[in-house]
């Protein structure tokens, strides 16, 4: 399994940008979970994770991207992820 801890702020233009990209990547792996936190709400996150900018991404406990969200190498990350674990789940 994928965990995405997805950081986010209200009106966040880069956020939203981030939002679109894992909504369209998010059937390609089924084994991916992904948890939306408002970090204005859970202030505590921001120093766990060492989050610079919004959006973050935290993917399997670990700060991956800060401040927007490319497509391409968020496809490549998962996709090591999911062969990293044996996972036959990921669709082409």
């Amino acid at each position: 399994m994928i965990n995405i801890l997805f950081l986010t702020v209200p009106n966040c233009v880069q956020c939203a940008k981030a939002k679109h990209v894992i909504d369209k990547v998010k059937t390609d792996y089924p084994d991916m979970v992904m948890e939306e936190i408002n970090i204005i709400e859970h202030p505590e996150i921001l120093e766990k994770y060492h989050v610079m900018s919004s959006p973050g991404i935290v993917i399997n406990g670990k700060l991956e991207y800060s401040g927007g969200l490319d497509e391409v190498s968020f496809r490549e990350k998962l996709s090591n992820l999911s062969s990293l674990k044996g996972s036959d789940t990921h669709v082409s």
